[in-house]
């Protein structure tokens, strides 16, 4: 078993955007990390040992049972166990009740059906970035936007909210945001959730579609339960999205092989949205597990009570599982990335998510071919202390001018 005198604090600093943080990388497959709370926990890196934890049962999400590996007031605090609604904090049976309630509104048939409201949206997103002229902001003109209103829509929400999930989304995954701005962020979404229901109860004939509509209707959930879901599926529907459309523009801006790859055949689409999946693998820090018991993995035992660090970036880079894995490849075989994770947590909105990223990176650039950046990549700020990695903003430009 590992010493804890060999536990260092987690590496977070990447001096490439695309590739996760060189020191984490050269750790072992499974090894000691100090926690900024004193807890002596571990971080596991390689794909088989990550992969064998995601699918452990013996392993719990519960919050209350999670260190946290990087922060600043946040990660010294001892969580509460999660209300009722709050299912990616669960374990069976509790998370088992909530994932089969969901699975039918994000299943592939729901997908195929919301399909078109994707093209819409995105068409609706890019005429709004064409009408406001180059240069343009791709994270708020366009990346932003398009997941934010297809999780309205999923969901049933007015489009007008969306500014308020956006924003306090982006608070929540801050991991240096303050316990109080947490709060706030929390709370602002619950509020827009709860107001939501109000008005659909308030209805006498309430609409059939959107999750939230159909919950209220079937009655299966409580209050509580639906505006804890709501909330979660708010903060989580639209943020890794986002993240995953700018940063894979922005990698696909700094590869101009691949780019034209992609350009000369929509084909490819589907395995490049599956590699730049990979390749970004944009949830750093916050999958995590804590051993229930004490649990041998790859010759160490880990003990009951501690937290692993799942590094899902540096997992997806094992050369054991791909060959040559910092080469962005669009005639690679990504199947089998961890980049939804694993096992009975893996996430939910996996199917939707890959619909929207076929149909905006594909839409992208078939309206913007000379699409570039803006400013030298060096210059494009990334999310180093965010859950969710990306980017904060990227400068885009198309047409002759650089700009107006």
């Amino acid at each position: 078993m590992s010493d804890g005198r060999q536990a260092q604090p987690l590496e977070t600093d990447r001096p490439n955007p695309f590739d996760p943080p060189v020191e984490l990388r050269n750790r072992p497959l499974l090894s000691r990390l100090a926690y900024p709370d004193g807890h002596l926990g571990w971080v596991a890196t390689g794909y088989t040992v990550t992969r064998a934890i995601l699918a452990d049962p013996r392993f719990s999400t519960r919050r209350e049972l999670l260190h946290q590996p990087v922060g600043g007031e946040r990660a010294h605090e001892r969580p509460t166990p999660a209300p009722p609604g709050i299912f990616p904090h669960m374990d069976p049976p509790d998370h088992t009740r909530y994932r089969r309630l969901l699975s039918r509104h994000f299943g592939s048939r729901r997908v195929a059906e919301l399909t078109p409201a994707i093209r819409r949206y995105t068409a609706q997103v890019l005429d709004e970035m064409a009408d406001s002229g180059s240069p343009a902001d791709l994270v708020v003109s366009f990346a932003m936007p398009v997941p934010a209103l297809v999780i309205c829509e999923l969901l049933g929400v007015p489009a007008q909210d969306r500014h308020l999930i956006q924003a306090a989304t982006a608070v929540m995954n801050n991991l240096d945001s303050t316990p109080e701005q947490t709060f706030g962020a929390v709370l602002s979404i619950t509020e827009t959730v709860r107001g939501i229901l109000a008005r659909l109860r308030a209805e006498s004939s309430p609409p059939d579609d959107g999750l939230l509509a159909h919950a209220v209707a079937t009655g299966d959930l409580t209050d509580d339960e639906l505006t804890n879901l709501g909330m979660v599926l708010l903060a989580t529907g639209h943020l890794p999205t986002s993240s995953m459309l700018s940063l894979g523009t922005f990698a696909l801006l700094t590869d101009p092989v691949q780019r034209a790859r992609l350009a000369a055949d929509p084909e490819l689409t589907g395995p490049a949205v599956e590699e730049l999946l990979r390749y970004l693998s944009i949830l750093q820090f916050d999958v995590r597990r804590t051993a229930l018991v004490d649990v041998e993995i790859d010759g160490q035992v880990i003990a009951a009570g501690e937290t692993v660090v799942l590094a899902l970036p540096v997992a997806n880079r094992d050369p054991e599982r791909f060959p040559d894995p910092d080469k962005l490849d669009m005639d690679r075989s990504a199947t089998g990335h961890l980049a939804f994770g694993h096992g009975i947590h893996q996430c939910l909105g996996q199917q939707l998510a890959r619909a929207e990223l076929r149909i905006a990176l594909t839409a992208l650039f078939e309206r913007f071919p000379d699409l570039r950046l803006a400013v030298p990549a060096a210059e494009v700020p990334t999310r180093d202390r965010m859950a969710v990695y990306g980017v904060d903003r990227l400068p885009v430009a198309w047409g002759r001018s650089s700009g107006r």
